[in-house]
């Protein structure tokens, strides 16, 4: 039996031919739990669900990534439109988020201008704080340091950091420095001991949130999709009962749990790219301008004390919640994809 979907039988909008039998879509959106290592999800009925589980969070934050300012191509020639969609998305959440997560390629070129551009919109944020890493495309001019003067002050190294927010342990780290062959992500030695000791002194019951730009997981490494040293990363938080890992680069919603660890990738603001090996290359996904927006979104992240459990929501900037689980197919129809990293 083929994997790739044939027909779309739902009224709402997303052209499923060329997507994954595997991926689920919920017709009225899907929050997913972190309970003891292993994401479960369940269908939102409507806004009231929404508002519950909300409300019974001790933390709240929202996560966005990629938003290339400065992309002006057909696959999407107004990121900054989209990029305010998602703003106003994050600002209807029923409770406002007290930061929110930006997981790299904030701009396209790494111009002062698109940094610029950025700031001046990311102000609107009803949030108390931003925290960056850094994506490929913000460290392409002068090695990253115009990106660590604006966004990375008082980080370690070439952006790298932790914090703790309300008994969850949190560490930015940037694995876009040093790409190995076909692009794949790399730590470097400096700052996998650097991390090794950041988790030294928490106790093993310390919920624990690593958030890069590219995945620190092997999505497709034909693609530059993974990082090379990210087993080492993780083998320093074995020991740990609840380890989240949140990235970007890939402009889609992929999942994965191995034991204690659960992967999530995020949409981009920007524009879709093409599901691993559905296409000669990743690259911007030119898709009929009606459906970019289902497309493009927003994360939102809920923290349970006591129960150690993250609630991953994920938000198109139009339509319904959904969510993803990953696996390889065959290649998909009418993909318009252009030479490009990611």
């Amino acid at each position: 039996m083929s994997d790739i979907i044939k027909e779309n039988l739902n009224p709402d909008g997303v052209d499923r031919r060329g997507f994954l039998k595997c991926m689920a879509w919920a017709g009225t959106g899907t929050i997913c739990l972190l309970q003891g290592g292993v994401l479960k999800s369940f269908a939102l009925d409507n806004v009231a669900a929404l508002n519950r589980t909300a409300s019974k969070s001790d933390l709240v934050f929202a996560q966005i990534s990629d938003s290339h300012i400065g992309f002006d191509k057909a696959a999407n020639p107004d990121v900054v439109a989209t990029l305010k969609v998602a703003i106003d998305k994050i600002n209807a959440l029923p409770i406002a988020p007290e930061f929110v997560l930006h997981t790299g390629d904030l701009s396209h070129l790494s111009k002062p201008s698109e940094f610029d551009t950025l700031e001046q919109n990311l102000k609107s944020l009803r949030t108390g704080r931003i925290f960056y890493v850094p994506g490929e495309h913000d460290v392409l001019n002068d090695n990253g340091a115009q990106y660590r003067d604006r966004f990375g002050k008082g980080a370690k190294g070439d952006g790298w950091y932790s914090f703790d927010q309300k008994g969850v342990h949190f560490i930015g780290l940037v694995n876009v420095m040093n790409l190995k062959a076909g692009g794949l992500g790399s730590l470097g030695r400096e700052q996998l001991e650097w991390l090794e000791d950041d988790v030294k002194h928490l106790k093993s019951s310390t919920p624990v949130v690593l958030f890069a730009h590219i995945p620190l997981w092997s999505v497709y490494p034909e693609w530059g999709w993974g990082t090379d040293d990210s087993a080492q990363a993780l083998g320093y938080l074995k020991r740990f009962g609840s380890v989240t890992v949140l990235n970007g680069h890939i402009h889609q919603i992929m999942q994965k749990v191995e034991g204690n660890v659960a992967f999530h990738t995020a949409m981009s603001t920007a524009f879709p790219q093409p599901v691993p090996g559905t296409a000669p290359s990743p690259g911007p996904m030119k898709v009929p301008a009606e459906k970019l927006r289902t497309l493009l979104g927003v994360t939102n992240v809920n923290f349970v004390r006591g129960r150690h459990t993250l609630a991953v929501v994920d938000s198109p900037l139009v339509g319904e919640s959904t969510t993803f689980q990953q696996r390889i197919s065959r290649p998909a129809e009418e993909a318009d994809v252009s030479s490009y990293g990611g």
